[in-house]
């Protein structure tokens, strides 16, 4: 049994390992006689193991894609949003997660603190997944970074570049994927938005000209100049800092042939505009789909599973 709380623990092969099975189990389905997108694999290795979803924040895609991947495993999941449990009326997430720990096998937590989900993990008997914290979002990262190898080949030394807010959950979780992954990450930001966290990275390049950080990329990435956990009182001195780095047609035309990625949702016509998200090179959906299949292959980790044929 394991945590996936963020990728600094994980070792640079079990990242692979993950990647790798939800690669393999994506193309086994695809191969399979077509069936409901809630089917059970084949092989159904969590038959008769039931997910928590323990979400403090909205969620779309991460609630949903946990549901689903929770059905192709043979599982099943539990929606339970804060508000409807005792943690409403002041119980601690430590009690929760023992509570939960009784009745569930694992718990994908959604949070702001991420001090929040290492008490919810200390205190549980049972797998714990970041859902997302204030401080990385890496079940999405890891569907990216699928999606980007299904178009592209290997990420081992290719280019990617992260443009907007440098300090926020999804750039920290791409930097420390670049560490253990081996690919060159360009981050372009203004200095009140750049990250503390690449000391000694010597594949982290740090500009804050939105060109200079595109320029022979293979894949040009942002996200909402606004993030949950941000100061309502920050966002318009946001909004202004970052107007600069919006991603559109005349900046993506400074790398041609590279993906546009956005973990969405999107702030269209801030961050990105309309003929970016939409455009040839986008393939925001693709991660949309892939996070399904990153997050079974998750899954499977956390129970100890990885090596199960598909």
């Amino acid at each position: 049994m394991a945590n996936f709380l963020d990728l600094e623990s994980l070792s640079p092969e079990q990242l692979r390992a993950i990647l790798d099975a939800a690669a393999a189990r994506k193309r086994a389905r695809a191969e399979a006689e077509p069936q409901g997108k809630g089917a059970p694999d084949k092989d159904a290795p969590l038959s008769g193991h039931v997910l928590a979803l323990l979400f403090e924040k909205p969620s779309t895609r991460t609630r949903v894609s946990f549901s689903i991947a929770m059905l192709q495993l043979g599982g099943t999941s539990l929606d339970l949003g804060s508000t409807t449990l005792q943690m409403e009326r002041g119980e601690s997430v430590d009690d929760t997660a023992k509570v939960l720990s009784r009745y569930v096998d694992a718990v994908a937590f959604r949070t702001g603190e991420h001090k929040r989900l290492e008490v919810l993990s200390r205190a549980s008997e049972v797998p714990v997944i970041n859902g997302l914290s204030e401080r990385e979002h890496p079940c999405q990262v890891l569907a990216d970074i699928l999606t980007f190898e299904e178009h592209k080949g290997s990420i081992a030394g290719r280019t990617l570049s992260w443009i907007g807010d440098g300090q926020n959950n999804m750039a920290n979780s791409w930097i420390e994927a670049s560490k253990k992954l081996g690919f060159n990450l360009k981050i372009g930001a203004p200095e009140r938005f750049a990250p503390a966290n690449v000391a000694g990275a010597n594949n982290i390049e740090l500009t804050t000209d939105p060109v200079d950080a595109v320029r022979e990329s293979d894949c040009i990435m942002t996200d909402t100049w606004v993030s949950m956990s941000d100061d309502a009182d920050s966002i318009e001195e946001r909004r202004r800092l970052l107007a600069p780095y919006q991603i559109n047609e005349a900046l993506m035309a400074k790398a041609p042939g590279a993906l546009f990625m956005h973990c969405l949702p999107a702030h269209r016509g801030e961050e990105a505009t309309d003929g970016v998200l939409d455009g040839g090179a986008s393939v925001v959906f693709d991660e949309v789909a892939n996070r399904v299949h990153a997050q079974k292959a998750i899954l499977l980790y956390c129970f100890g599973r990885l090596d199960r044929p598909v």
